[in-house]
């Protein structure tokens, strides 16, 4: 279970224990009703802060996919800091995938930047631009590589764990996003993209990339 829904689903355990325990001696005709909306949250937040053993794939010249979910975009894109015509991969997430992020290549952190926002669907193009995000990056074997965890319509809690000037290994924790969200990767135009749009990727299991080393 994700460390970061012990609290959400402590709460949500006493809260239903304790109504089910009063209806057990007290009869409220709404009781078994909210009793039962408390239940179906706790079973739905369970789900929801799953957080599965992954195997990570061996290999120094692959990148691995930072997260659950869906594949949404794949294209070429001019970036500040990776260079110009590097690779983006954004990967969509909805409420019912695994929400914890995972660091997609090793390397040392260069910078962690927080930038407040609007909560659009993650799904939508522009969510890049306008919703609120974290975006870490890293230097690693390949160059610069960016890592983008950005908010949903739902979501409103983004939790990320890299600091500045920490080496992070391949399949670390990188963070959580809160229910809904997106992953962006950006990395540089010399990585062979092995996934398409469409595409269901596993974090920490799925091989999003391949390169061979610049450094």
């Amino acid at each position: 279970m994700a460390p970061e829904g012990r609290k959400i689903l402590s709460i949500l355990l006493i809260v239903t224990a304790g109504l089910f325990f009063i209806g057990l001696f007290i009869k409220i005709a709404l009781l078994p009703i909210i009793a039962g909306i408390f239940a179906f949250l706790l079973v739905f937040s369970l789900n929801f802060f799953r957080d599965p053993d992954r195997k990570i794939p061996e290999g120094n010249n692959i990148i691995i996919s930072p997260a659950d979910g869906k594949v949404t975009t794949v294209t070429t894109i001019n970036d500040p800091d990776v260079g110009e015509n590097s690779k983006l991969v954004s990967i969509f997430l909805n409420v019912f995938d695994v929400h914890a992020n995972r660091v997609p290549i090793s390397g040392k952190v260069i910078s962690v930047n927080h930038k407040d926002g609007q909560f659009v669907s993650a799904f939508r193009h522009d969510a890049a631009d306008v919703n609120e995000q974290t975006t870490t990056l890293f230097d690693t074997s390949l160059g610069a590589v960016k890592v983008k965890q950005i908010a949903g319509l739902i979501a409103r809690r983004i939790l990320c764990y890299a600091k500045s000037g920490e080496k992070m290994n391949k399949g670390d924790r990188l963070g959580f996003i809160m229910f809904g969200s997106r992953t962006d990767v950006i990395f540089p135009p010399s990585v062979n993209v092995l996934v398409k749009v469409g595409q269901r990727v596993v974090g920490t299991e799925t091989i999003i990339g391949n390169f061979v080393n610049e450094k």
